[in-house]
């Protein structure tokens, strides 16, 4: 049972930036991740998904080129760095992982492909 643990997120204004991590309590190579988030009054949404073993990353259309996920493998820790910040970008943001790889790119951003998630992390970006 992979655990996965959140930290970073916070209060930023916007046009800031902000990084959150996730840590793993496995070989996160090994695991397809990918980062969510949830703001008030709205379903779930995925923003970023980075394969198991490959680089290969796919973004949904508001996190990209703002919004970078990345991997230690050393630490078997995620990263989702956030760039220009928006009011809109506030929400819980979750990170989630699924055991072996995952290429298909529509499946990549639903909520229910994923087996295992963070705790959620508060991010709240002011004007």
């Amino acid at each position: 049972q992979l655990q996965l643990v959140q930290s970073g997120g916070g209060l930023a204004q916007s046009g800031g930036s902000l990084t959150l991590s996730c840590a793993a309590s496995g070989q996160i190579l090994d695991y397809t991740v990918g980062w969510f988030r949830q703001a008030p009054g709205k379903e779930r949404e995925g923003g970023s998904r980075m394969r198991a073993r490959f680089n290969n990353v796919i973004s949904a259309d508001f996190a990209r080129n703002r919004f970078i996920i990345s991997r230690d493998t050393k630490k078997n820790t995620v990263y989702l760095r956030m760039d220009n910040l928006e009011t809109d970008d506030t929400a819980v943001y979750y990170c989630a992982a699924r055991l072996g790889d995952m290429a298909d790119r529509k499946l990549g951003l639903k909520e229910s492909a994923y087996e295992y998630w963070g705790q959620g992390t508060q991010v709240t970006v002011s004007s």
